[in-house]
């Protein structure tokens, strides 16, 4: 059996919360989105009380992650995820205002799926987005380590 996808979205702007969310939606994409405006929150959330990662163990997850975060850096919770053993297997989708070549190349070579520079196109967000849906309905993100 396998398991729907959340999607997490770290997005400290609630603007931009509400329209990634909402073209998401519009995209014919129904996951359960949840929504955290700062990484601290975010952090606890995928890492559990324990700090392993171990709480997401099955789960299957996408992550939207915003770099400019008020409390700390995007990069820092890229870096954390993709070295977790629970969690590196989960697709992080870069959403951000930065668009200095360094930082991508960074975000790359530090595991992130895809790189989108705000303000989005949400045209072509949203084909993005549908076409992540129909990759979810032919094949599952894998769940995190056993």
């Amino acid at each position: 059996m396998t398991l729907p996808v959340t999607i997490i979205m770290i997005e400290d702007d609630e603007g931009h919360a509400r329209l990634i969310e909402r073209n998401i939606r519009r995209s014919g994409v129904n996951n359960e989105i949840v929504s955290f405006a700062n990484g601290t929150a975010a952090m606890k959330h995928l890492f559990g009380a324990d700090g392993t990662g171990l709480n997401q163990k099955g789960n299957a997850l996408l992550i939207l992650l915003d770099l400019n975060l008020p409390d700390m850096s995007g990069i820092d919770i890229l870096k954390q995820i993709k070295e977790n053993k629970y969690l590196k297997a989960s697709p992080v989708v870069v959403l951000t205002t930065t668009d200095d070549s360094q930082e991508i190349k960074r975000c790359y070579e530090l595991g992130c799926n895809v790189y989108i520079t705000k303000p989005v196109n949400y045209e072509n967000f949203a084909n993005a987005i549908r076409q992540l849906g129909l990759f979810f309905s032919v094949i599952q993100v894998p769940p995190a380590a056993s």
